[in-house]
């Protein structure tokens, strides 16, 4: 049944996100992509987890903007009513709104449902690892971070800093994640990554 509503879900998906730097249409497809694997493991139901994974950033306010806890709120709505044009089986529409608004790191709400927890942690499994890594040095580009603190590197002596200095960011939240995971498929999916991330600020190390 849920395939046939695929395609419609990432066209939407492209054409009302608001892209920047860490939330494009390459991050939704590899948010998806983790959904469906954490589903499969946890014996989730896909109907309430697809949906909500390409649609949880349909609506975003700017990073700074003083609504930025209201995006999934707003998301989540955006996202039924588009479920609802496009006929999807109405009763799985609470479930996905509710895993869309509680997706939402700024948001802090918990998730209740397994498919909400899911979403969530496949969208935060998305700053770890390789791609991690690669989304956090593109975003602080974005804003002219500087890579590190070039005397101290790793804030041993300092404060962090993450507004300056991208490396400071693993530190301040996503050596952090792996803790936040809810199911056990991502906490082994988190830790492995997070170990990935280590070993590159090692190797960081010994090169400066």
């Amino acid at each position: 049944m849920i395939e046939k509503f695929e395609s419609q879900l990432l066209d939407f998906a492209k054409q009302e996100m608001i892209q920047d730097a860490a939330h494009d249409i390459s991050h939704i497809k590899r948010v998806v992509k983790t959904a469906k694997a954490l589903c499969a493991q946890e014996q989730a139901k896909l109907e309430v987890v697809l949906p909500a994974a390409y649609l949880h950033d349909c609506f975003t306010f700017p990073k700074n903007h003083p609504d930025r806890a209201q995006s999934s709120q707003m998301a989540a709505d955006k996202a039924i009513s588009f479920l609802k044009s496009i006929e999807y089986p109405a009763s799985y529409l609470d479930e996905i709104h509710h895993a869309i608004v509680t997706h939402s790191y700024s948001a802090n709400i918990t998730p209740e449902t397994l498919e909400a927890q899911i979403v969530q942690d496949a969208d935060r499994l998305d700053s770890l690892g390789a791609i991690g890594i690669a989304r956090c040095l593109y975003v602080g580009q974005s804003f002219n971070a500087e890579l590190y603190n070039h005397e101290d590197p790793f804030a041993e002596h300092r404060d962090l800093d993450d507004k300056h200095y991208s490396v400071d960011h693993f530190y301040v939240k996503l050596f952090k994640l792996a803790e936040t995971m809810n199911t056990e498929s991502a906490k082994l999916e988190a830790n492995k990554r997070t170990d990935y991330m280590r070993g590159f600020l090692e190797q960081l190390g010994a090169e400066v």
